[in-house]
């Protein structure tokens, strides 16, 4: 059960067009990010007719994601970010959404030398500076989903309206993972992943690593877990003053409904919406033993309720 775990976490190792939405002024627009030495391309779609429309920029979650929310050198292909793209740009919604620094190959052999959460945000605040000036859009709001809600609470706030977590973990992540380990494969595995965060957390490293938990604890991951480890998600929503969504789907097998309870717990001026039968991409799923296949191709539906529950507020 580890790979699976393996898939969804940590797979660091390993110009304008018109959009085919039957609706005229729906454009796509290609902006390429540089940030630190990364090449970071990116799509913005809107409605050219509109003189002015909210925007959401999209923060993905943890692995080599692209801007379509796949992994394609690992099988991972549900392209739920580019359906949720399509999805909102037909309701008027301005989208922005971007390449993750590992989602290529040459990226993450730059990145293993220097691995760091914080450059994640340093990304996300260069989105938000891209858009801040822009007369077009009447609105910004964060869309972090997994890991990316994190990064969404650390970023710059100055120029943001909204933020909107979205199946956004409740716990520091090696409480996550400790968590799922030990469901999935019992107390002893649990037990020694926990010692080896304390590890990591007072030395700085792990000397000998268990051979079954080497995909978390190989050396260049180390500093960035280390680095991961340091924020607490409750902590960090516990400071935020802007209107907070916080949405999550019961049929999510890595991001619990006590992640997202503990998260409204923490900023209880937040809204808490919980999606029947949606998976952790989004996906709507009728029996539980399609969840995983969610994970791995794209034909399985979007979830109708978050389309209408992103649009409400974001327009609110």
């Amino acid at each position: 059960m580890i790979h699976r775990i393996i898939y969804l976490y940590l797979i660091f190792i390993m110009s304008v067009v018109n959009l085919t939405f039957g609706q005229q002024g729906h454009i796509s627009e290609e902006i390429q990010m540089e940030n630190d030495g990364f090449t970071l391309p990116g799509t913005l779609t809107y409605n050219s007719n509109l003189e002015t429309q909210p925007l959401v920029i999209y923060v993905h979650g943890s692995g080599g994601v692209d801007r379509n929310g796949n992994q394609p050198a690992a099988g991972v292909n549900p392209n739920y970010i580019k359906q949720l793209n399509d999805s909102l740009t037909l309701k008027d919604i301005a989208f922005y959404r971007y390449d993750k620094r590992t989602s290529s190959q040459a990226n993450i052999m730059k990145f293993i030398s220097k691995m760091y959460f914080e450059a994640f945000v340093e990304d996300l605040n260069m989105a938000i500076d891209t858009f801040k000036d822009d007369k077009r859009f009447s609105s910004i709001t964060l869309i972090g989903h997994s890991q990316g809600s994190l990064v969404s609470m650390l970023a710059n706030h100055n120029d943001i309206d909204k933020f909107i977590s979205l199946a956004g973990p409740g716990r520091t992540i090696d409480k996550s993972l400790t968590m799922q380990i030990t469901e999935q494969n019992g107390d002893s595995l649990g037990a020694i992943l926990t010692s080896h965060f304390k590890e990591l957390s007072n030395n700085g490293s792990v000397e000998k690593v268990d051979p079954r938990l080497m995909a978390f604890f190989n050396k260049p991951t180390q500093p960035f877990i280390k680095s991961w480890m340091r924020y607490n998600p409750l902590e960090e929503i516990k400071k935020l003053k802007m209107p907070i969504l916080i949405l999550n789907g019961d049929k999510d097998v890595q991001v619990t409904l006590e992640d997202a309870k503990a998260l409204y717990a923490a900023n209880p001026k937040s809204k808490m919406v919980i999606i029947e039968n949606m998976t952790h991409t989004l996906k709507i799923i009728d029996k539980d033993s399609d969840n995983y296949s969610t994970v791995l191709k794209p034909n399985f539906p979007l979830s109708q309720k978050l389309i209408s529950t992103i649009e409400a507020f974001v327009k609110e």
